[in-house]
């Protein structure tokens, strides 16, 4: 029997190599303004309209605590969906470019360090070997799932409207 191959999406963030496992990944699309939201944390770069859903954008580079991600022609938006409590949602990564995708065996997937990277190591499922070098293999759900995500983007589902009072001796309508 064959070792399982794993497919993965490559790009960089803040000029580092970045990987999300291709299964999550459902299209990449060229950036377009976002719109912000006022009071969201500045990892959260807004929300863009695709296809008629509201989608937010999430600046990782912001998220691991450097620079905010300039935007030029190669910056990109991975949209990718991840479980936030249980549901499927769909989130926007913002990237400084997007490179490949490449097939990694078992092999080729190293333990994530414990010191060293921008990102905390619970965010990581492993280093991925890309040559010479390696990609930090992030964990979608970990990263994105966090409470503080779902306290931001989360919205009330229902605003409460309030009857206009009627002026003094007006008669009802």
């Amino acid at each position: 029997m064959e070792p399982s191959i794993f497919q993965v999406l490559t790009f960089r963030i803040a000029g580092e190599e970045y990987a999300v496992g291709i299964l999550s990944v459902r299209e990449i699309i060229e950036y377009e303004a976002v719109t912000r939201i006022p009071a969201t944390p500045a990892w959260i770069r807004g929300v863009i309209n695709l296809r008629g859903s509201v989608v937010p954008v999430i600046d990782l580079a912001v998220k691991f605590g450097l620079p905010e991600t300039r935007i030029t022609r190669r910056t990109c938006i991975v949209i990718v969906e991840a479980e936030l409590e249980g549901e499927p949602a769909v989130l926007g990564i913002l990237v400084d470019s997007v490179h490949q995708v490449i097939e990694l065996a078992p092999g080729e997937i190293e333990p994530p360090p414990a010191f060293g990277t921008p990102v905390r190591a619970d965010f990581l499922l492993g280093m991925a070997k890309t040559g010479p070098r390696f990609a930090l293999l992030l964990d979608v759900a970990r990263v994105l799932a966090a409470d503080e995500l779902l306290q931001a983007v989360s919205l009330p589902e229902e605003i409460p409207v309030e009857e206009p009072e009627a002026a003094e001796g007006a008669a009802p309508a």
